[in-house]
């Protein structure tokens, strides 16, 4: 369950730079403010059930590189963020040390 609830957070963690993206248009800015700040609690909330079980290291680097991965792709998709294979690359290279993280874990 405890990689469920970092699963949960770092897809939580996405929520928070969309809401501070979301907050630079003056009309959206409470609104995307409220969003941060509820997305931080969320994620907040599963990191700390998830590193019950998970080593803080591990889980640590889980939640950040979901977050990143993440937050990359809602750039690319929803906010026209540059792309090219260089970044590419370096998102699967963060996806790949999740993976090993996850592989490697000893629990």
């Amino acid at each position: 369950m405890a990689w469920i609830y970092l699963f949960l957070a770092g897809l939580s963690e996405v929520g928070w730079p969309v809401g501070l993206k979301l907050a630079q248009q003056s009309a959206a800015r409470t609104t995307g403010i409220i969003m941060a700040v509820g997305f931080m609690a969320v994620s907040g909330f599963f990191l700390w059930l998830a590193q019950r079980e998970i080593p803080i290291g591990t889980s640590y680097a889980v939640w950040t590189g979901i977050g990143a991965a993440g937050t990359f792709f809602v750039g690319v998709h929803f906010y026209g963020d540059c792309v090219n294979a260089g970044r590419y690359l370096g998102v699967a290279l963060i996806i790949a040390g999740i993976a090993t993280l996850k592989l490697s874990h000893s629990q």
